[in-house]
């Protein structure tokens, strides 16, 4: 539980250290933070941001958590996702891990939105567990604040550095334009060592812009352009753990970048305790068109000239993109593997979403051929994955 004295995170297993950033100094407008942040916005993607002044509202939202999980299940489902909802509670195994192993995820959480927690008591998108009302007002809402005062604060400096209009990205994820943006609390119960090279969530890359991530324990892993190996994050006290997603490396052209991660049990002592995780999504308004911003830049303009092989116009508003990929996420989460060559030589791993892979376009007709026979199979495969996982629904039925 949030507040358990917890054993060290193990300094014998592979890290991958990250820039760290200092949010006083960007706040304060300081030109090299800001490219240093730059640097790793552009490389990697990940850094660690400290002095972000939300610690105490990060300890409440765990304590919300925790006070959500404990209410009885049969209270929890009654605030379920379900297939159209991406807002409420998830339960433990609803999202396939590996299709092919028929592995299921080991989380579950509560998703509460910026644009309900903004607007309460009145309701928005959906109404969510006493727990979660409760604690709306002088624990959510505090954080949802701070989180978007951090991610705006980035925004801005990006902006700058793509050249584009003052406000352009800020006016993207305007605070006032509902979105998926959204607060979310994981919870993963202790796992035994025999299954802790189980993922708890499978290899993926962030649907939105911008995430705003605080870990207790470790567990979360990337895989760094250039490498063919999981490296372990180490989470740092006080320190959050900030990166780029899907939808702003396609505004910026891919200068920007999103990077693949997953989540495993913690490493070697610490395996055996709650793993909780406390996140804040920033995601475009549901109306903005996901595409690079070509005739806003002539920086982006000339980037995505230089990368023929990626597609950059996704076709889907901001919302409808965050709905298809969702749905492919609660089937097979994007675990079979497809060779860069079919993404023009990418320097890191791509997943199959069971449709196109928004963002990246195979170079060649013969490599769009496998990949959506690829997908196509797995697709398939997820559907008899699903049958095989709710029989015992139908045969009630029938």
């Amino acid at each position: 539980m949030p507040g358990t004295t917890l054993p060290p995170f193990p300094d014998d297993v592979r890290t991958h250290r990250l820039l760290t950033i200092d949010y006083e100094l960007i706040k304060a407008g300081d030109k090299d933070e800001e490219n240093r942040l730059w640097k790793a916005a552009t490389t990697i993607g990940y850094w660690y941001l400290k002095n972000h002044g939300a610690d105490q509202e990060v300890s409440d939202m765990f304590d919300m958590g925790s006070e959500t999980m404990a209410l009885p299940f049969e209270e929890r489902m009654k605030f379920g996702q379900g297939e159209a909802q991406y807002f409420g509670y998830k339960k433990l195994g609803a999202n396939v891990v590996n299709a092919a192993a028929m592995n299921l995820n080991t989380s579950e959480f509560i998703n509460v939105s910026k644009d309900d927690a903004l607007a309460y008591p009145q309701v928005v998108h959906r109404t969510y567990p006493s727990t979660v009302n409760a604690r709306m007002a002088d624990t959510i809402v505090p954080f949802v604040r701070k989180a978007l005062e951090v991610n705006y604060a980035v925004l801005s400096i990006f902006n700058e550095k793509l050249g584009l209009p003052q406000g352009t990205l800020e006016r993207l994820h305007a605070m006032e334009e509902h979105s998926t943006s959204d607060a979310r609390c994981i919870r993963n119960p202790p796992q035994v060592k025999e299954r802790a090279a189980n993922p708890a969530i499978g290899a993926h890359t962030d649907f939105g812009s911008l995430t705003f991530l605080h870990n207790r324990l470790g567990g979360l892993q990337m895989m760094p352009p250039g490498h063919d190996e999981w490296s372990y994050v180490r989470p740092v006290p006080g320190h959050a753990i900030c990166n780029v997603g899907d939808a702003l490396s396609i505004f910026s052209g891919g200068i920007l970048q999103s990077n693949t991660h997953r989540v495993v049990p913690p490493p070697g002592a610490q395996v055996g305790y709650e793993r909780w995780s406390l996140s804040f999504f920033t995601r475009p308004g549901n109306s903005e068109v996901v595409r690079a911003l070509v005739e806003s830049s002539p920086l982006i303009a000339e980037a995505v000239k230089k990368q023929p092989d990626r597609n950059f116009e996704t076709g889907f508003t901001a919302v409808a993109w965050l709905a298809t990929r969702m749905k492919n996420h609660r089937l097979n989460n994007r675990t079979v593997k497809i060779s860069s060559i079919y993404f023009g030589g990418r320097n890191h791993e791509r997943y199959a979403t069971g449709t196109r892979d928004i963002g990246c376009k195979p170079r060649h007709r013969i490599h769009s051929l496998v990949c959506h026979s690829i997908a196509i199979s797995y697709l398939a495969r997820s559907f008899l994955l699903w049958c095989w996982l709710h029989a015992h629904h139908l045969f009630r039925v029938f």
